[in-house]
């Protein structure tokens, strides 16, 4: 029989926000409020998180979904930060195996008039050594040369006339939301007490002027929760949060708008993650294979507006399209986009204006006169050591010299996971998710063999995992199960609105909803998809026709593509 999960129980977790005293209330249910949680906790501090939507809504589920050091970070010569996070990503391979896994990268070099820019040759090659330096020998993988056949082998569709050779080297690719889910519930196992849709409005002080609680609005009621310490990780609503605290409103973000969109895999026909070129400007996007999906990205440009929802604009969408039929010969169109999804990332302001593709992705840690801790900047790669810095300048103004030892901690599903043979998909999907907790899951599914059928055709996420969500991932929305415990809205959002009626009806009797609130969640979740493709300019587009069988790529049969976080057949 396996073990019980982890206890993750709302309205647990409310009864002892409103009960105890803290040490530390972090504010932020993002990768870095959450990695702060486990942290603290870790070192014995008596901590609480309380997060205004859900865990990960905000930019820490509309990553990238890259562990990585960033190899372009070298070109601004930030070699520190790259070290940082190379030695990050190693660190996610041995405390996450489950969600953390390794994956080749390959970046063409093309000509231009058949003549390569013996410039640009150069630069890679000592990029890639570098990156070797830095970080392969970690993982004892080294970058390669490939000629342009065996380039055209893992992306099939690049045209060969512009293809001279090409560089593979290796990162990693995870679930970014499933990843800070499972950095909560680990920091709950060691004693936080953590609580998502419970949002903070206002602050106290004592009669020195320290902040000594926090007003949170849960549940439609207001409550204290006393501390002796707040640290603020909201992100891009860092400057928010300080106004509670200041008087005044602050302008210390610098927010950059990163988008994605999402296209069948047979589109594009990649078995690894490639780095292709934005034609006329000097950024370049990834085109990573996500199950029988593919999805491409990063923008990243300044943006302006309401910091909830950001959308993809028709602008945004052209502009990704444009730099991957440039680099492919399938014309991919905007009614093959099947899921987008835009992020906005909380850059720290520099005194000088520019790109924000060039500014740090550095954190920055600072205090203010009354006590609280903001954390911010940074990128989900290196949240441990945004963590750990964080609660070090919280420990030394509580009096506590405990040092850090989040570095060494396993995150919940890693200890005693190995890979599944191959053969069973389902087993394959499970483990992916939930590591050596799959067999948790297992049972429930034993129980009940209707929850074995897909949560949205076309996808991996089962029924189960829904039910799982809710029983123990703390998942209180239909957003919350097909946004982030499911990730069926970025990777098929029109099959996810199709499927959503069917999904709330399975929750209803978890959740206790009545027949309204079952028809409200359908509605609300229908309406945001529809205004996110709206913005976006797109068309409806079903999953179901956009995989329709096609021909295989000649000599592959699709089998050993990269492994997705989401799981794979």
């Amino acid at each position: 029989m396996p073990p019980s999960p982890v206890s993750f129980e709302r309205a647990t977790m409310l009864a002892r926000l409103a009960d105890e005293t803290f040490d530390v209330v972090v504010v932020g249910g993002g990768i870095t409020g959450v990695g702060v949680a486990l942290d603290a906790a870790s070192r014995g501090l008596r901590v609480g998180l309380v997060e205004r939507d859900d865990f990960s809504s905000g930019t820490s589920s509309r990553s990238s979904k890259l562990v990585h050091g960033g190899l372009r970070y070298l070109q601004n010569r930030e070699i520190r930060l790259v070290y940082e996070g190379l030695a990050e990503r190693q660190r996610l391979f041995k405390l996450a195996p489950h969600l953390v896994k390794l994956l080749p990268f390959m970046i063409p070099i093309l000509t231009r008039d058949g003549v390569i820019n013996p410039k640009i040759a150069r630069a890679l090659g000592s990029a890639m050594w570098m990156y070797d330096l830095t970080g392969g020998v970690r993982i004892g993988r080294f970058h390669e040369r490939l000629s342009s056949e065996e380039a055209l082998a893992h992306l099939p569709t690049m045209s060969a006339d512009r293809l001279a050779s090409a560089y593979l080297y290796y990162d990693a690719q995870t679930d970014d939301a499933r990843l800070c889910l499972t950095v909560a519930r680990t920091a709950a196992a060691h004693g936080a007490v953590v609580a998502n849709h419970a949002a903070v409005v206002g602050m106290g002080k004592d009669a020195s002027g320290g902040v000594d609680r926090v007003m949170v609005e849960a549940d439609g009621r207001r409550f204290d929760v006393r501390t002796r310490l707040v640290v603020n990780a909201t992100g891009v609503w860092a400057d928010d949060l300080r106004a509670l605290d200041e008087g005044t409103h602050p302008s210390t973000i610098r927010p950059a708008k990163g988008i994605h969109l999402t296209v069948p895999w047979t589109k594009v026909r990649n078995d690894i993650a490639v780095v292709i070129p934005v034609p006329r400007d000097k950024r370049s996007l990834f085109v990573v294979p996500w199950g029988d999906l593919t999805y491409v990205g990063t923008t990243d440009t300044d943006y302006d507006g309401p910091l909830e929802e950001p959308q993809c604009t028709p602008e945004d969408i052209g502009y990704v399209l444009n730099a991957l039929n440039h680099a492919v010969t399938t014309k991919i169109t905007p009614a093959d986009v099947t899921g987008t999804w835009a992020g906005l990332r909380p850059l720290v302001k520099a005194a000088t204006s520019g790109r924000t593709a060039d500014l740090s992705r550095r954190h920055s840690v600072t205090t203010s006169g009354s006590g609280v801790v903001t954390v911010t900047g940074g990128k989900l790669t290196t949240y441990r050591r945004m963590a750990a810095d964080a609660v070090d300048v919280a420990a030394a103004r509580l009096g506590i010299g405990e040092p850090s030892r989040i570095a060494r901690i396993p995150l919940l599903g890693a200890e005693g996971y190995t890979d599944p043979p191959p053969g069973s998909s389902e087993a394959t999907h499970l483990a992916s998710r939930y590591g050596s907790e799959a067999p948790l899951v297992e049972a429930l599914l034993d129980s009940d063999g209707s929850l074995a059928r897909p949560l949205v055709p076309g996808l991996p996420y089962l029924r189960v995992e829904a039910v799982w969500a809710v029983r123990h991932e703390m998942a209180r929305t239909l957003d919350d199960v097909l946004s982030r415990r499911a990730r069926a809205r970025i990777l098929a959002r029109d099959d996810s609105v199709a499927a959503a009626a069917d999904v709330a009806a399975l929750l209803a009797p978890e959740l206790g909803w009545d027949r309204a609130e079952t028809q409200r969640q359908v509605d609300q979740y229908t309406a945001a998809a529809r205004a996110e493709r709206t913005s976006a300019g797109l068309p409806e587009a079903y999953l179901a026709a956009a995989l329709a069988p096609a021909a295989p790529a000649p000599g592959r049969d699709g089998a050993d593509r990269a492994q997705a976080p989401a799981g794979r057949r």
